[in-house]
């Protein structure tokens, strides 16, 4: 009897699993879709609030690694007001995510007039103990324009 319910159990702990990621996807998407509006208006603190107190941040303006939301906040504050896009496309958003982990990808377009910048951008939550969802590792990168 055991042995015929097996592919039931498996479907069922499947089907349970991809729900689970679709719903952490969805959240970690939209995180970054509101911290990527508020970086578009000037504020860096969208991101800020989204990041874990031991991230770890590269960018293509950043010589070296910079650690620690402390260091990465006085670089975010350099930038403060001074960021402002009329308008972004995220494209290709891509969620990988086991229990406690989760990487995103993505490209996106930043329009500011008639200029298109185009970036790649790898971000790695954690779960936090409280259950927040929490940036470890940022990675931003200009593309071929």
């Amino acid at each position: 009897m055991l042995k015929q319910l097996q592919p039931i159990l498996k479907y069922y702990l499947k089907l349970r699993g991809d729900q689970m990621s679709l719903a952490i996807a969805e959240k970690i998407i939209a995180m970054e879709k509101n911290a990527l509006d508020r970086w578009n208006h000037g504020d860096p603190s969208g991101y800020l609030e989204i990041c874990a107190e031991d991230v770890c941040y590269f960018d293509s303006m950043t010589e070296v690694r910079l650690d620690g939301k402390e260091n990465l906040s006085k670089y975010y504050e350099t930038l403060r007001g001074k960021v402002h896009v009329d308008k972004d496309e995220m494209l290709n958003p891509k969620v990988q995510a086991v229990e406690n982990m989760a990487v995103l990808t993505f490209n996106l377009i930043s329009h500011v007039g008639e200029v298109k910048r185009k970036w790649n951008c790898t971000e790695v939550y954690r779960k936090e103990a409280n259950g927040d969802w929490k940036i470890i590792q940022s990675h931003w990168s200009l593309t071929k324009q």
